[in-house]
Parts: C-alpha cells; sequence; structure tokens
C-alpha cells in the first residue's frame, strides 16, 4: 500500500505527545505537574458560557456561512479598528476553526511547490509543519539570545532567496514570550517590502502582555504593510476558549476569498454555537480578561524568579503570552543513573520519569538548549513543578 509521501513527512507534535503522556500518567493516580499547557486554566467566563447557552436554545444550531456569521465578522472588524487602529471591510475576514485552521488556509492560499517561508527560530511547532502540507519549504532563520530571539534584518537578509514568498511573525511569541517593539517591526516591514514578502502576523497572544509592554500590529504601520500582512488572531488564549475552536483572520480580499473557497470543501463553517460565543467575547464585559492577564503576570514574575536562584539554570525573560523558556545547556553532560543528559529532550524524558513534572523540550521550537514551561497553570502547580525540578538538578553529577 503506498501512502502520501507528503503526509509521511510531516512530523507529530512534540507538545501534544509530552502532554498526552502526562495526562496519561494521572489518569493512572500518578501525581504529575505539567508545565505543557498551551491554554489557560482559567475556565471559559461566565457571560460566555451563557451566549452559548442562549445561541442552541435560540435554534443557532445550523450551518452558517463557510467563512463566519456576519454578526460575528462585524465584531471581528470593530475589534481590529479599537484595538488595533486596522479598517477592514467585511470581505477581509475569515471565521475558522481556531488560529490554526486560519494559518492552513493562508498557506495553502498564497503558496505554489518550492515557495519558501521564512520561520524565525525558535517557532511554534506547527509553523513550519503547515507550510510543508502546503507544499512550501520552511526555512529556519537563526536568531540570537542577546535580542530575545527576535529577527532582525541582517540575518533575514542571510536566507532570503528568489524562491522565498512569505514571513510568519509571532507575537507575543511562543515559545520565548517576546514582543516585538515598533522600531522591530517597522524594519521587519520594510525588509517585507524590499522583497516583496506577505507577511503572516500570528497576534493569537495579543492581549496577554505584561510589564507595561504593549502588543502592536504590524499591519498598523503603514499602508504597505497592510496590504501585504494577513493577521492571524482568535478567542482561545486571551478568553479562556481553546476547547471553543474560533479563530479568525483578516487581510487582502483576494486572499481571504481564497481561504473562504479552501475553508469551504474542507470543514465548511465553523461551530454555529461558538460563533455565538465568540461574539459574546468581543463585545461584552472585558474585565474577565484584565483579570486573567494579572494573573498571569503574577504567575510569571514568580517562576523568572525561582528559575534564577536555580543552581545552572537561566531563562530568557518573557514579556507575553504564558510560557518561559528555560535555558539548561549548563547540565549537559551531567548524568543520573548512569543516563546521559544530552539534549533537551532526554531532560524532559528523565524528569517527567524521575520527579513527575511535565516540560516541553526545546528541540520542538527549533532551540535545543531550552526546555519551554508554561506559568498557565495554578501557583500552587508552579511552586511544587519548580521544586521538583530544583531536586532533580541537584541530584545530576
Amino acid at each position: 500500500m503506498i501512502l502520501s509521501n507528503k503526509a509521511k513527512q510531516i512530523s507529530p507534535s512534540l507538545t501534544l505527545a509530552i502532554t498526552a503522556k502526562a495526562k496519561a500518567m494521572v489518569n493512572e493516580g500518578i501525581d504529575v505537574v505539567s508545565f505543557g499547557a498551551g491554554e489557560p486554566d482559567f475556565n471559559t467566563p461566565k457571560h460566555i458560557q451563557d451566549a452559548a447557552i442562549t445561541a442552541i436554545k435560540s435554534g443557532f444550531t445550523k450551518y452558517t456561512a463557510a467563512s463566519g456569521i456576519i454578526e460575528l465578522k462585524n465584531a471581528i472588524v470593530e475589534k481590529f479598528k479599537n484595538d488595533n487602529n486596522l479598517s477592514y471591510e467585511i470581505n477581509q475576514i475569515i471565521v475558522s476553526t481556531g488560529a490554526k485552521q486560519c494559518l492552513s488556509n493562508v498557506f495553502q492560499a498564497i503558496l505554489n511547490p518550492g515557495d519558501e517561508v521564512l520561520i524565525p527560530k525558535p517557532y511554534w511547532v506547527s509553523y513550519p509543519e503547515l507550510v510543508k502540507l502546503s507544499d512550501g519549504i520552511p526555512i529556519f532563520v537563526d536568531t540570537k539570545k542577546e535580542n530575545n530571539f527576535k529577527c532582525t534584518i541582517d540575518t533575514l537578509e542571510k536566507f532570503i532567496t528568489p524562491s522565498t514568498k512569505a514571513i510568519i511573525i509571532n507575537s507575543p511569541n511562543n515559545p520565548t514570550g517576546a514582543v516585538y517593539s515598533k522600531n522591530d517591526l517597522i524594519n521587519i516591514a520594510d525588509f517585507a517590502k524590499k522583497h516583496d514578502l506577505i507577511i503572516i502576523s500570528d497576534e493569537i497572544y495579543e492581549k496577554l502582555v505584561y510589564d507595561g509592554n504593549e502588543h502592536l500590529s504590524i499591519a498598523s504601520l503603514s499602508e504597505d504593510a497592510y496590504n501585504r500582512t494577513i493577521v492571524i488572531n482568535g478567542v482561545s488564549k486571551s478568553y479562556a476558549m481553546t476547547g471553543w475552536r474560533i479563530g479568525y483572520a483578516a487581510g487582502n480580499k483576494d486572499i481571504i476569498k481564497l481561504m473562504s473557497n479552501i475553508q469551504s470543501h474542507t470543514t465548511s463553517n465553523p461551530n454555529s454555537i461558538a460563533q455565538y460565543a465568540a461574539l459574546e467575547a468581543l463585545t461584552k464585559n472585558q474585565n474577565v480578561l484584565y483579570n486573567m492577564v494579572n494573573e498571569f503576570s503574577n504567575r510569571k514574575n514568580h517562576m523568572i524568579s525561582k528559575i534564577k536562584n536555580i543552581k545552572n539554570l537561566s531563562c530568557i525573560e518573557a514579556k507575553g503570552a504564558f510560557y518561559i523558556m528555560i535555558d539548561i545547556s549548563n547540565i549537559y553532560g551531567k548524568m543520573l543513573d548512569n543516563k546521559k543528559i544530552n539534549n533537551s529532550l532526554d531532560f524532559a524524558e528523565q524528569l517527567l520519569e524521575e520527579e513527575k513534572v511535565a516540560v516541553i523540550p526545546g528541540v520542538a521550537f527549533g532551540l535545543d538548549e531550552y526546555v519551554r514551561v508554561s506559568y498557565a497553570t495554578s501557583m500552587e502547580n508552579i511552586i511544587e513543578g519548580l521544586n521538583r525540578i530544583e531536586y532533580f538538578i541537584s541530584k545530576l553529577h
């Protein structure tokens, strides 16, 4: 039996694999602290839940337009206007089954076989796989620790070729928590204009910024940046709605039309009930969002402070999202029970086995000297989990 060569080239998600293993251990009654979560630990706010229940009772359980209901699109237009100083028409908006489908749609809409997409390292695990599924070639752009692993023009220029079609920007960033400044984004916008590239700006963590930092959409910088940028966003992270699966994208109407056509033949419309819940999230009480951000900020500060005091560990000073990247390179070559730690996967596997703490190996993001931990879990879990990590480190020789 001959199966798809393209599908066989797709790597499984290490993030999901580690998280699944940790959940299986919990189901067996094992006390596991999981730092793998890519979702808020808060429940979806009650008024959003109530809106979904009302939608069900009102009979909004049928097919909708493939690209989303008009009410939600209007709310998204207003959101971009109010939050990002961006003006879009309805035909420039698509609602999808999560931001991941928006990304999949846009790669299918813009890529031809052999087209290259610049992806700064470290990167979210699905970017390169989605590019490959659309017959594109992911090109990993090196970044530097001194610049919080944000890409610079000097580095980007080294990777440009006649086949380069697009560049992905993710700010706030998963996995580093880095937030691109206005100057950073101006430089990238100028680079994209110089080489006539499409900018894919993943802004799913937009609302989760801390310490006086501000999120800025690259599409708002100039008319040229606006015209060449597809903005990806959604309600999953900001409103604790990961399971509702509602994402959205905005940009050039011709690209959005192609994305809508693709979606109409793959999944058709996103969940009708979840769309009405998302409408409530975007247009009503935002206090729950602010409360969640404040709690995340407290957890982040505690986590960074503790990590800095664990021997042989350091971390990236995150400014957004809800992840910390821990530098574990100083323990490479050390041993525990005749098992040597040579890379981030070794560290993650031994930590889970020995101390029942789940972290995501940095190799999944293209940065093997690190592991990613999430503070989208309770302060109690953060304290216990970091204590276990400290104990694990102390046993290495």
